[in-house]
């Protein structure tokens, strides 16, 4: 299939209408009318031969074929352009819309602590922050990166990583006072340890550690069982249990004596923090500024 400039502007037009939600929006946006803007949707439907919207008097809503082909054009257009703004060497390149879809842990504990300076940074960005504990479906809810602890899933996104963190196992004062404290992970058994549910099997994360090459694992148990990191970390600090924590979230804690970090002489699992997003050719100036902004505060917290 032979690609003109009439067929570009009239997938501009497409994607335009998915992103206000309207054929009206759509026509504003771009200084059309509406009917101008139906004409071309309906040339660019004839030129590929599918629908693309499922349209009544009320609502419009793009067909499976639509949302697969905006799921493959929505990248390259924001990236044509990103090219033709850096072409021309504009300042004001990070703007507009970013959807960050953020891992919670991540996102309470040290990345809303910065956020103020990366609007004061960048007036024209206007970001949404969605918590999630699962990655789902970047492209097609619409998200710009991701921003999530663990390896990768296999998939098409391309998967940058940003730190390796090492797990913490700590426990209140107030617990530890009440109940001592461990000095090996054998010694877990006798204490109420706080466990985390799998989001991949169901069942509580099991816990190991290494001593040298050897592998520790450790038998805990709990009356216990939350799903979140927040909660865990919430219902340690009221000495609710001894827990297993990324380090970089709760360092400060532990500093400031609200935390006591255990067994300091077995190493915990590390944790990959991986940004995701869909395209490695030219991604988005918001999306290379929002990446760099968050190294630039995870090194911030290291120092």
């Amino acid at each position: 299939m032979n690609f003109d400039g009439r067929m570009l502007a009239n997938v501009s037009v497409l994607a335009a209408i998915v992103e206000s939600g309207s054929f009206a929006r759509a026509a504003e946006t771009l200084g059309l009318t509406p009917s101008g803007v139906s004409r071309a949707l309906g040339r660019l439907e004839s030129r590929i031969g599918v629908r693309l919207f499922d349209r009544t008097t009320r609502s419009v809503a793009l067909t499976d074929e639509g949302r697969r082909l905006y799921e493959d054009i929505a990248p390259l257009i924001a990236g044509i352009g990103d090219a033709m703004t850096l072409t021309a060497g504009s300042s004001e390149a990070v703007r507009g819309r970013l959807r960050v879809n953020v891992d919670p842990f991540f996102s309470r504990r040290m990345l809303t602590p910065h956020i103020a300076k990366f609007l004061d940074r960048y007036p024209e960005i206007s970001l949404e922050l969605a918590s999630r504990e699962q990655l789902g479906d970047l492209i097609a809810e619409g998200f710009d990166i991701a921003v999530r602890f663990g390896q990768p899933p296999a998939s098409t996104l391309v998967a940058r990583k940003l730190l390796d963190t090492r797990t913490v196992t700590v426990a209140s004062p107030a617990y530890i006072r009440k109940h001592g404290r461990p000095a090996t992970p054998a010694d877990l058994a006798g204490h109420a340890c706080i466990q985390m549910r799998s989001t991949v099997t169901g069942q509580p994360l099991e816990w190991a550690y290494k001593s040298g090459r050897k592998v520790i694992p450790a038998k805990t148990s709990g009356r216990l069982l939350v799903n979140d990191a927040g909660t865990l970390l919430g219902a340690c600090l009221a000495g609710a249990g001894i827990a297993r924590i990324k380090a970089s979230g709760v360092q400060a804690l532990i500093d400031k004596g609200r935390l006591v970090e255990l067994l300091g002489n077995f190493t915990g699992e590390s944790f990959g923090l991986y940004a995701l997003y869909p395209s490695r050719h030219l991604p988005a100036a918001k999306v290379r500024a929002f990446i760099d902004f968050v190294i630039e505060a995870l090194k911030a917290d290291e120092a």
